[in-house]
């Protein structure tokens, strides 16, 4: 079952994720925990730092939902790799419950800018631009910053229109992301 504290951050993640961090009440984390409200501040302060501390026990597995393998994806050139995330991303956009990035809905839903939540969000950002800029590196992209920001516009604007339900290819973000790694001279 688990200590009250990972209880509190598996049933926070789950609620935040369907539903939205600002809409889900402490009462409901508690109770779907099995926790007391008291037991809930006792291991959070505020649920500001909930929110920050469910989605950066969250992160490295988001990361991992995403970001490919040397072993599992491909042959591991720097091409596959690339476009085995958005092989990823089709699988992911397709699976039951699918409701977005959670470091993109967390940025989306809490207005402040300094909210701890919002940076734990861009920290694992930033740490999959990270990925796509050290395999565009890699590749001998002729711009690798700037295919690096590209591929991120790709992933969270299908991302989007899944959400949405605008999304008609679901292989069309792959196709956008070869031609960005073609354009760029990744081979």
């Amino acid at each position: 079952m688990g200590t009250p504290r990972q209880r509190i951050l598996d049933a926070a993640a789950g609620l935040f994720y369907r539903q939205g961090a600002p809409a889900v009440g402490v009462d409901l984390v508690s109770h779907t925990a099995g926790v007391s409200k008291r037991t809930l501040y006792q291991q959070f302060r505020s649920k500001d730092q909930l929110i920050a501390e469910t989605l950066d026990a969250q992160g490295d597995a988001i990361l991992d939902l995403y970001l490919p393998t040397r072993e599992g994806d491909g042959d591991g050139g720097q091409r596959d790799l690339v476009l085995a995330v958005f092989g990823r991303l089709r699988d992911l956009i397709s699976s039951e419950g699918f409701r977005g990035c959670p470091f993109a809905n967390t940025a989306t839903e809490l207005p402040d800018p300094e909210h701890p939540a919002r940076r734990v969000a861009r920290t694992y950002k930033l740490r999959m631009r990270d990925f796509f800029a050290d395999q565009a590196e890699l590749g001998q992209a002729s711009d690798p910053e700037l295919l690096a920001d590209q591929l991120m516009i790709v992933f969270d604007g299908a991302m989007v229109q899944a959400v949405m339900g605008t999304l008609v290819t679901p292989d069309a973000a792959a196709a956008a992301a070869a031609a960005l790694l073609d354009a760029h001279g990744v081979h």
